[in-house]
């Protein structure tokens, strides 16, 4: 270097303008609060924790719904709903289900309002006992258990609920964790041990099935440790998601209650020999969180990215107009073209709302919408479109293809988007689970503030007592004991 080049200021590399700020390399947990916002997903309410889904929020909610429960009535489930409102003494009669979330629960105590005197309302009527706002179902639901279960012909009995839940958590975040959310929880009874296992693990692998097939987000499929189990569970299977911050996401949870609950809530049958037994109780349950694992696992610094299957719009047919001739010229082109989409069960949409082409692209990259066409007067005279991947932004991988060929090839272009979102996340996945042999050596790599990601490690070390003090330093939690290693190895990372 010459003097006179070591006496000019070195030049700054020129930022990339993103539609988000601060992007995820700068402040992940604010990133994430800004794609919502961008993508019209959801808001505070006046509630304190509580949020207001919107409709393209509820609209992808739906969906991953319906994908679901198509499936946990595959396994002859079925639907069923129960009470919001649960006795106090029915969650009472499970101590240690109840020590779980003690401190989440929100009770009601009076049943009416009245006038205080002062241009008000206050409280009037104290109940004669308490009700919990539903933490979960165990308890409401074992009571059901108990009056339709009374012969082993009665078993299995499969049941599901779509339902709302209250937990009173103190940190709330949209999605992630928040007083009230939404959810599905099932609940079945068997006559033996062994049936009761096996369908935790099979409600699992239909969640499993789920996240990577629907979703597009490949999980480590585990054990809990013995202190991370559900309360009052002898099991707790779990799905380990990894969200693009290194951090964990519990993605679901499938439980083997054993029998706590059928001895709590006498849940019996007649055996074939005449004797009374207790029945074996499972429990699972897929919420909406799962909504913000899919932001963090696909999103980027323009917004959200969405797998297909899951996509209120999956393709959207954005028209470049000049004046008012261009929309008699453009309009028949553009439905013809979502006709013929509409037909092959495309969710398309035609956009022709108020506004500049180029912001209703914008609009729909934060969105998350698989596949964006743009049709002006060119296109027409050509009878092409121009076609954008969400999956592949930039002006490099936008194409001009034939209508024909699109429409013949759209099946094939969104299953290649799912696989190109799973594929990008599976090898962030396996490229950040770090081997180490040693708690010296997890201290060491935690301390970096560089690295990352899930430590694997001999599940020996759970036994180890200078765990515990690093785990408390460096805000850490098992997060499973994987399937894959025998149960030999424990996955030890952050989490959400």
């Amino acid at each position: 270097m010459t003097a006179q080049q070591a006496s000019k200021p070195q030049m700054q590399k020129k930022k990339n303008k993103t539609a988000i700020s601060p992007t995820r390399d700068e402040n992940f947990p604010e990133w994430y609060q800004q794609v919502i916002k961008a993508a019209d997903m959801a808001e505070n309410s006046a509630v304190r924790g509580c949020m207001v889904i919107k409709p393209h929020g509820y609209g992808i909610w739906e969906l991953i719904q319906k994908e679901l429960d198509n499936r946990i009535k595959a396994e002859d489930v079925e639907n069923a709903y129960f009470p919001l409102l649960i006795p106090l003494s029915y969650i009472a009669k499970e101590a240690e289900h109840i020590d779980g979330f003690a401190t989440e629960c929100a009770v009601v105590t009076h049943h009416r309002l009245e006038d205080d005197g002062e241009g008000g309302l206050k409280p009037a009527g104290e109940l004669a006992e308490p009700y919990i706002v539903r933490p979960t179902s165990e308890t409401i639901i074992g009571e059901s258990m108990a009056k339709w279960v009374n012969s082993y012909r009665d078993l299995p009995l499969k049941l599901n609920q779509w339902a709302n839940v209250m937990r009173w958590e103190m940190r709330p975040r949209m999605f992630l964790r928040t007083a009230e959310f939404l959810w599905q929880e099932g609940h079945n009874a068997f006559a033996t041990a062994e049936e009761a296992a096996q369908d935790a693990r099979r409600m699992l692998e239909v969640y499993a099935d789920v996240f990577e097939n629907v979703l597009a987000i490949p999980v480590k499929r585990g054990q809990k440790t013995p202190e991370e189990r559900f309360p009052g569970a002898i099991d707790t299977l779990t799905l380990e998601a990894m969200m693009q911050d290194g951090k964990a996401l519990q993605a679901c949870t499938s439980h083997n209650l054993g029998q706590t609950f059928s001895k709590g809530f006498d849940i019996k049958y007649q055996a074939e020999d005449g004797n009374q037994k207790h029945a074996w109780t499972t429990s699972w349950g897929f919420s909406t969180r799962t909504i913000g694992g899919v932001i963090m696992t696909h999103g980027d610094d323009d917004g959200l990215r969405l797998p297909p299957k899951i996509a209120p719009t999956q393709v959207a047919i954005i028209p470049f107009i000049r004046d008012d001739a261009d929309i008699e010229k453009l309009q028949p082109y553009g439905d013809g073209l979502l006709n013929k989409l509409k037909a092959k069960n495309i969710r398309a949409r035609f956009d022709l709302s108020e506004g500049r082409a180029g912001d209703k692209i914008w609009n729909h990259i934060k969105k998350g919408t698989p596949v964006r066409v743009e049709i002006g007067m060119r296109e027409l005279e050509e009878g092409v479109i121009s076609v954008s991947r969400r999956d592949k932004p930039g002006k490099e991988h936008k194409q001009t293809v034939p209508v024909g060929n699109f429409v013949d090839n759209i099946e094939d272009i969104l299953n290649d988007i799912h696989e190109n979102l799973y594929n990008e996340a599976k090898t962030y996945l396996e490229q950040n689970i770090t081997d180490v042999s040693s708690t010296e050596e997890l201290e060491k790599f935690y301390s970096d503030q560089e690295n990352k990601g899930f430590v694997r490690m001999d599940v020996s070390v759970l036994k180890d007592p200078a765990l515990e003090t690093i785990m408390t330093k460096h805000a850490l939690t098992p997060r499973c004991i994987p399937f894959e290693d025998d149960g030999k190895k424990v996955l030890i990372g952050k989490s959400y």
